[in-house]
């Protein structure tokens, strides 16, 4: 009895949970991105729920970036604040983990550009720019078109030809 449930809670409990999102519910990177650049509160949620339930993807590093932009589209300067270091926490860790991932550099490139100054993060802009534009043929065809479609956009890219 104990194996059976033991079976069942993990083989067919994941399983409907996979089968239950649809293929437009799975993460993917060019909706992720098109989402942190100008996505609606509602649009951040469905991200981060599909972040938190995907397998073999930085949580830490999608997820905090995307908490980052939620901050700039609630309401109240305390909740504002406190969803934003989270984020920060969670970006910045997964940065310190695995500084050799320049798609990390680029998220936090994306936050830096658009957060508020009061918020003093923007001390990295260049090294994060120069990161990216040094590591863009490296990157997924996914995130060059992020790239690419983020520097039309962004003051720090726009020096750079990729």
């Amino acid at each position: 009895m104990k194996g059976t449930l033991i079976y069942i809670v993990f083989f067919f409990v994941p399983v409907i949970f996979i089968q239950a999102l649809s293929p437009g519910q799975r993460f993917e990177k060019s909706v992720y991105y098109k989402v942190l650049e100008n996505g609606n509160v509602d649009e951040v949620e469905i991200q981060l729920q599909l972040i938190e339930s995907s397998l073999n993807i930085n949580k830490e590093a999608y997820g905090g970036a995307l908490l980052m932009k939620k901050a700039g589209l609630i309401k109240g300067a305390s909740k504002k604040l406190n969803v934003f270091k989270e984020g920060n926490r969670k970006l910045e860790g997964a940065i310190k983990k695995d500084n050799e991932n320049a798609e990390w550099y680029f998220l936090r490139l994306i936050i830096q550009e658009h957060a508020p100054k009061i918020l003093k993060y923007h001390a990295e802009v260049k090294k994060d720019a120069d990161i990216v534009h040094k590591a863009f043929k490296k990157f997924s065809p996914e995130v060059q078109a992020a790239i690419i479609q983020y520097r039309k956009n962004s003051d720090s890219l726009q020096a750079y030809n990729f």
